[in-house]
């Protein structure tokens, strides 16, 4: 448990996509003080930050990180998938689903359930990995489904009712050597550590955040990334 939070607050990528999301979260229209569901909230860190937005609730299908997520005293928190939510139809203004929906099997049912639970005119903002072309260990030992191209996301977008607002690649300047280790994992498929998980050192973790900071304050400004590790899309609910 004290590895998950440690994970979370310190490694380079969680850190740095924190930032990516503040840059977006930033330029939504949200009411205040806004309903906000974190879908697959993990350890529950990001509720931490959604707390500035309104009131904040969590779900997650690991009991253990839902344990976690509830000792941060954010909000409710509750155990379960994201094909079955508990709360009402219109419930929420703003939902984050963050690198989670390559773990659903069914993401069009995922995409279906969390339209339902947004109120129309309501905004879901999601991230995924990219390029199922890189497909390596590192998404095996992290159970995924599947990467997405922007057009397999534009349609499961458009299939479930979802307006798309915006599309953007980010981990973009980590992009090339990233690729290069990737499928060198893919060629030996020898299974070995998942180094990718693990907080290492506070130089080194600075060092890889730094990318993922000057891509935050790029697409604060509305610009998009033409290529990246990882997709994000804001979208929102019709309002008829």
């Amino acid at each position: 448990m004290h590895t998950m939070l440690d994970v979370d607050e310190r490694h380079w990528w969680y850190r740095g996509r924190r930032r990516i999301i503040g840059a977006e979260l930033h330029r939504l229209p949200l009411p205040a003080p806004a309903r906000i569901l974190d879908a697959g909230c993990g350890s529950g860190r990001t509720l931490e930050d959604l707390v500035a937005y309104g009131e904040v609730s969590g779900i997650e299908i690991s009991p253990e990180a839902a344990e976690v997520a509830r000792g941060r005293d954010c909000g409710e928190v509750f155990v379960g998938r994201l094909e079955q939510l508990p709360w009402e139809a219109d419930t929420f203004d703003l939902i984050t689903c963050l690198d989670v929906l390559e773990h659903v099997p069914d993401d069009r049912m995922a995409l279906t359930e969390l339209r339902r639970v947004c109120r129309p005119g309501g905004w879901l903002v999601m991230t995924v990995p990219a390029y199922q072309a890189l497909w390596s260990y590192h998404d095996e030992a992290n159970r995924h489904y599947r990467r997405y191209e922007r057009a397999t996301l534009r349609t499961a977008i458009a299939d479930t009712g979802w307006r798309l607002e915006r599309l953007t690649f980010f981990n973009t300047l980590l992009f090339p050597p990233a690729v290069a280790v990737r499928l060198a994992q893919r060629r030996r498929r020898n299974g070995g550590p998942d180094f990718d998980l693990h907080p290492g050192p506070r130089w080194l973790n600075r060092a890889l955040e730094a990318p993922l900071r000057v891509e935050a304050k790029w697409l604060a400004r509305g610009r998009t990334l033409p290529a990246g590790l990882s997709l994000l899309a804001v979208t929102q609910k019709p309002l008829a």
